[in-house]
């Protein structure tokens, strides 16, 4: 692998250097179950303008977006010619809303707002989020909560301090029926102790592992600049990084890890409680840069994420004695057990797989469809009883559990106390990578103990006037 020095640094500063300042005010309202929820929306197409469709019951008062004319390609209420009548409501708050290109705009100007949602590319998150909750704002942020260690842990100092604003990351599975009974099944000893556990992905199903293609004519409703945002690099538009393809490119997004570990990775660290990982070590395809892919010297500047990637995370303070995960990407996938059961299969898609001392649990993404693998398993399982709260609506329901949370009407699913360390978690697989080398880690002190130059990784640079 490529040594350090040859790497490009995105931060300068150490994870652990010190949280955030600046205290948050106190919720500007109280709501009771009666109440609708003002709601700012921040990234309005694709992922925004699908968790917006489940709030237009509430009052969705704003909407920022770089780039309007691509956001009102989404609320288009016409499909195959015909209307779809599921979206006239969609389109209906999408055109009552106040609408900004520069989020910092919206919250200068717009003083109704109770509620953030942020489904912006990853590099806009922890900022968007932390002007959101600095003005006393409950947020729902996609996943992942955030692109650095240091703003995962900046965020949830921050919601630490202020535990009446409710927090909500974008991972809806973990609202699911199907993922909470894992949770039971595996706490319940129906696999017995579990010492390892195997997590894979099909992502990415977008550009990555390549250079950056050259600069071209942006579209005239797009505002570039803002697009870009905390990002320091000076690249110009090509519809390679805009609007969907942005998470295999190192200034915008974190990679396969980034998207789908939060609907992965989720399950056996709920399950399992195993705290922050100890060692984390890779092994991927050659990074995209701008030299030759032949050449053994490495590319001058890491513009996209390896195609595919293994990330072992060692978790040496779980409370059961030590608990390895192994995450997969692009099309890698682990071992099929030699016992699934008939009709059972591997999907392609992701799933993950927990291996224990009586036998394996394995599911979907978003921990859809549990199947018991071994003997006599279901026979245990059916005597473990549901020991956690249902969420209305299911994984369907993750956004409305944020809203009557807010209402004081339930407890949220997936707050930053749970939200946070999990994306440390994941981005500690990035840091890995990009260090070329395994990394320790001590979790108390948030910092890599065994490769002191590695602890940029941790971190960013950010553009002024867009900074965490």
């Amino acid at each position: 692998m490529d040594r350090i020095s040859r790497r490009t640094m995105i931060g300068s500063a150490a994870a652990g250097a010190g949280m955030l300042a600046m205290p948050a005010r106190a919720a500007s309202r109280k709501l009771s179950p009666s109440d609708r929820v003002n709601i700012a929306v921040i990234g309005g197409g694709g992922m925004g303008a699908t968790n917006m469709s489940k709030m237009t019951g509430e009052n969705i008062v704003a909407l920022a977006d770089p780039d309007l004319g691509h956001v009102a390609k989404s609320f288009v209420v016409k499909k195959d010619g015909a209307i779809d009548p599921n979206r006239l409501l969609l389109k209906a708050a999408y055109d009552r809303t106040a609408k900004y290109a520069d989020y910092r705009r919206m919250f200068d100007a717009q003083k109704d707002i109770d509620a953030v949602l942020i489904a912006t590319p990853d590099h806009h998150h922890a900022v968007a989020a932390r002007m959101a909750m600095e003005r006393g704002l409950h947020v729902y942020v996609q996943k992942p909560l955030t692109y650095s260690v240091r703003e995962s842990r900046g965020l949830l100092d921050l919601a630490r301090r202020n535990p009446k604003l409710v927090t909500q990351m974008g991972n809806q599975g973990h609202s699911g029926d199907d993922g909470r009974r894992v949770i039971e099944l595996i706490r319940g000893g129906v696999i017995g102790k579990v010492a390892e556990v195997q997590a894979w992905t099909n992502r990415p199903v977008w550009p990555q592992g390549v250079a950056r293609p050259a600069a071209v004519a942006k579209p005239a409703s797009l505002d570039w600049d803002v697009w870009l945002g905390p990002a320091t690099v000076d690249w110009g538009y090509n519809p390679d990084y805009a609007h969907f393809n942005w998470r295999g490119w190192v200034p915008f997004g974190v990679g396969a890890i980034g998207d789908m570990g939060a609907h992965l990775i989720d399950f056996p660290i709920w399950a399992l409680k195993p705290g922050l990982p100890t060692r984390v070590e890779t092994r991927n395809t050659r990074w995209g840069g701008d030299t030759n892919p032949w050449d053994d010297k490495g590319p001058a500047e890491l513009t996209s994420y390896p195609l595919a990637s293994i990330v072992r995370y060692v978790f040496g303070n779980a409370p059961g004695g030590p608990l390895q995960l192994t995450w997969f990407d692009g099309g890698l996938m682990p071992e099929t057990p030699r016992n699934m059961p008939a009709g059972a299969s591997m999907k392609a898609e992701g799933g993950v797989l927990y291996i224990g001392e009586r036998g394996m649990l394995m599911h979907e993404t978003y921990g859809r469809n549990p199947v018991l693998i071994g003997d006599r398993l279901a026979e245990r399982a059916a005597a473990i009883p549901q020991s956690l709260p249902r969420i209305r609506g299911g994984q369907g329901g993750h956004e409305m559990n944020w809203l009557r949370a807010i209402r004081g009407e339930e407890a949220i699913s997936s707050p930053f106390e749970n939200a946070a360390p999990l994306t440390e978690t994941m981005l500690l697989g990035m840091a890995a990578m990009r260090a070329g080398q395994g990394i320790d880690y001590d979790g108390k002190a948030g910092r890599i103990t065994n490769v002191a130059d590695a602890n940029v990784y941790l971190d960013r640079q950010y553009r002024k006037g867009w900074e965490f």
